[in-house]
């Protein structure tokens, strides 16, 4: 079978939107070449091991390419995609380059590729993040073993802001906590809450892709006990308290449910939200004091910001 390969170079601001319109047009599969992960250094604060070549990257911004089979809606496809990430600048999200290209590969070319960019990778000091096809001994009984296939949904586990939200939740999150991982993607937060010590753990998602795939990885996880996977528009009609609300979402995103996110916290409780970009820092802070909350602490890896909150 013939695939189209659509290549967008956009900003690292806008992987995430961009990675979504992909998702949400019906893409088989999405590779993510962000160039702040070709400028790790090979070992990091917690012993990662990148073994990634510079020149897969881009020098900026970054790259995402989106596999669709080729037949005659190919073309309305590509329009719909131009279009939504046009709108995305209404967001006040920078899209620029915005360079689209259009290729044909052979499924045997991107069914594995994809692959190369995914690795062991430890990301904070009990968590290590592996990747389902990878064999994966642990060095220590302390670590933490995520295993995760990222398939079409987000959360690989190396984006700055997947990153920060883990090593949030190994602070926070105690044994018999409850949490709400509001986007969960393909699961990863929820898995580590579980694996952290937490009794329930609500793990939510608009997108029934990213809700299938977060509950393979539940079980590929054995947490599937624990966490409760379940299709939602973020916590409308969520009437549970938790300990922890954790969402690696978008700013924009973070402002419309903030006020939710405070009712849906017990006292004291804490609400980590990432996936925030550092020039918006200051308006998703504001904005969380407005709905009642104190700020504890910021978290920042490269262009990402973490905020923890105390309800």
């Amino acid at each position: 079978m013939k695939w189209s390969e659509i290549s967008i170079h956009t900003s690292n601001e806008a992987i995430e939107p961009v990675s979504n319109i992909l998702h949400e047009a019906g893409a088989a599969g999405v590779v993510i070449e962000d160039s702040f992960d070709s400028i790790k250094e090979q070992n990091g604060k917690f012993g990662e091991i990148y073994e990634l070549n510079p020149e897969d990257y881009p020098k900026e911004g970054a790259v995402i390419k989106a596999y669709f089979p080729v037949n005659s809606f190919l073309a309305e496809t590509i329009d719909e995609i131009k279009n939504a990430i046009e709108s995305l600048t209404q967001y006040d999200i920078d899209i620029e380059p915005n360079i689209i290209t259009v290729s044909e590969v052979d499924e045997e070319d991107w069914a594995t590729e994809w692959k190369k960019y995914y690795h062991p990778v430890k990301v904070s000091e009990k968590i290590t993040i592996v990747p389902c096809w990878e064999d994966y001994e642990k060095r220590s009984e302390e670590e933490i073993v995520v295993v995760l296939d990222p398939g079409m949904a987000f959360g690989t586990g190396n984006h700055p802001t997947t990153v920060m939200s883990i090593q949030a939740l190994e602070r926070f999150v105690k044994p018999g906590d409850s949490v709400i991982d509001v986007g969960t993607g393909s699961g990863v937060l929820s898995i580590a809450a579980a694996l952290l010590g937490a009794d329930q753990v609500l793990a939510l998602d608009l997108d029934e892709i990213a809700v299938k795939s977060a509950g393979d990885n539940c079980k590929r996880n054995k947490v599937e006990q624990i966490v409760t996977v379940q299709q939602n528009d973020l916590l409308d009609g969520i009437d549970t308290e938790a300990d922890v609300i954790v969402a690696n979402l978008l700013a924009e995103i973070i402002l419309r449910f903030s006020g939710q996110a405070y009712r849906n916290l017990k006292p004291g409780g804490i609400f980590i939200a990432s996936g925030i970009t550092a020039q918006k820092r200051e308006t998703v802070e504001n904005h969380l004091r407005e709905n009642g909350f104190s700020i504890m602490e910021t978290l920042m890896m490269e262009d990402w910001i973490t905020t923890i909150a105390k309800k």
